[in-house]
């Protein structure tokens, strides 16, 4: 049975979704010249809707965008739902692959804001991935060790000794092995550089200070303000690796500045830091010495890192090759012929029966038909008896809203679909109180918010004509056979 929402919507809305869905399977974008129809999908990969180059897309992942779609699609303001189309979908997706995958083909993964985020993800998977696998079966507790630990700490239950003496020797073994890397790796400090270290540690906290209310140390004066010859000081040396002043300075701005060591002006602080930038270097050496950075699991969540910061970085460039600034007559006449979407939002208040499935919600309506008290209704059905009232607004009820907007005060509304507890659940909603969306005139408290708007609108048009050109670019296939079933307003 469709949901009273799909029954509700527009005679146009529903025209323009039943065209979208009525395409044939086998149908592909006429100008993307890139794309290769499929007139059959490929067997080994039963659950893959599209592909492009080495990236597939789900019919899971499609679903889940799909959901998120149908909220986003509506407008909270204007009240007015587009429709959405399971192939337009699909191909956001594959454009966004296709993205990605320029980046790598204009090697952003050097640009350092994309690097420097990816090596630390890098190490920090290396170094879980080598404790994990040395640690496995190391970790054993008796419950002789729990009754011991009990007695000289009685306040303790079992779980609780358990878990402390679990980390106490996990501690212990940690320290043993990071101990046995540092003699087998050989480290040898440069001890007559650490005088020099406090120096320049000591200069770039005084032009910090002058230069910012709050004086400490920012990752880009470590570029800005130390010559090459300064950053690339030696410090430590190991067996295939080296630790410089840039490496100490980036392991201290790692730390918020409450919590960076304030012993930096004596030779002891130094080292003791030091110490603390040997430790990720030394546990990556061993790691890769085991042939771990050769471990699937791991090479596919870099590459997943990858894959996000790439695409968040291209994404970035092509917004800032919007060069056009906003003007204020632009913002005025972009207000204007956009009103409701700067007016006070509609607010209803309801109070609302929230039921298992449909079942339950026709019952309880056909026992509100008859007359019966919608308290008592709603303390017999619902699975959220100590719900008190509420306001709800197009924002928060997104495409749900509509069909409550319909009522009027006192009116019973459902069974109606509507959002709860980060899913969607069936209900019966009694209007309560209508308040409509009042209109605002353009004043300088507004601008920030036209603008915002305005650039938005903007940024989406520029990516959705580059996405364009990508898929020129790339080919790519969709299965349109293993989609043809979806409608995305059946999946909430």
């Amino acid at each position: 049975m469709k949901s009273p929402l799909r029954k509700s919507a527009s005679f146009f809305l529903a025209l323009l979704i039943i065209l979208c869905h009525s395409c044939a399977p086998t149908e592909q974008v006429p100008h993307d010249t890139a794309a290769k129809p499929t007139a059959k999908a490929p067997p080994e990969l039963p659950d893959v809707v599209a592909k492009i180059s080495d990236y597939f897309i789900t019919r899971k992942q499609l679903e889940e965008r799909l959901r998120a779609e149908v909220y986003r699609a509506y407008d909270v303001y204007s009240g007015q739902a587009h429709p959405v189309d399971t192939k337009a979908i699909l191909r956001k997706m594959i454009a966004e692959k296709a993205m990605i995958m320029e980046g790598r083909t204009l090697n952003l993964l050097e640009d350092k804001i994309v690097y420097k985020p990816i090596k630390r993800f890098k190490e920090d998977k290396l170094v879980d991935l080598l404790l994990s696998t040395y640690l496995k079966g190391k970790i054993t507790v008796t419950e002789a060790e729990i009754d011991k630990l009990i007695k000289a700490k009685p306040k303790l239950d079992r779980r609780r000794a358990k878990a402390a003496l679990q980390r106490a020797k996990r501690r212990k073994l940690v320290n043993q092995f990071y101990d046995g890397i540092y003699k087998k790796l050989r480290v040898r400090k440069f001890t007559h550089n650490f005088p020099r270290v406090v120096r320049i540690h000591y200069r770039l906290y005084l032009d910090s200070a002058q230069r910012h209310e709050m004086a400490f140390i920012r990752v880009t004066e470590i570029d800005d303000d130390l010559t090459p010859e300064e950053r690339d000081m030696p410090l430590a040396i190991y067996n295939g690796g080296i630790i410089t002043l840039k490496d100490w300075l980036e392991t201290l701005c790692q730390n918020s500045p409450p919590s960076r060591p304030r012993d930096l002006h004596t030779i002891e602080g130094v080292e003791r830091l030091l110490d603390t930038a040997l430790r990720i270097p030394l546990w990556v050496a061993e790691a890769k010495a085991r042939g771990l950075d050769k471990d699937q699991k791991y090479l596919k969540q870099v590459k997943k890192e990858e894959d996000k910061w790439l695409f968040r970085y291209v994404r970035r460039k092509k917004f800032d090759e919007i060069k056009e600034k906003i003007t204020e007559e632009q913002l005025i006449d972009y207000f204007n012929k956009n009103k409701e979407k700067f007016a006070t939002p509609r607010k209803l208040s309801i109070d609302q029966i929230w039921c298992q499935d449909l079942e339950t919600a026709q019952k309880a309506k056909t026992e509100l038909d008859s007359g019966q008290d919608f308290q008592s209704v709603k303390e017999k059905y619902s699975f959220t008896k100590k719900q008190t009232l509420t306001s709800i607004t197009p924002g928060r009820e997104g495409i749900f809203f509509e069909d409550l907007w319909k009522g009027d005060p006192n009116d019973i509304v459902g069974p109606v679909k509507g959002p709860s507890r980060g899913g969607v659940k069936w209900r019966i909603v009694k209007i309560l109180e209508k308040k409509p969306a009042i209109m605002r005139e353009y004043s300088s408290k507004m601008k920030n918010k036209v603008k915002n708007t305005l650039r938005n609108e903007r940024r989406e048009a520029v990516l959705t004509e580059y996405g364009k050109e990508l898929l020129e670019k790339y080919p790519y296939q969709i299965y349109a056979e293993r989609i043809a079933d979806i409608d995305p307003y059946n999946l909430l």
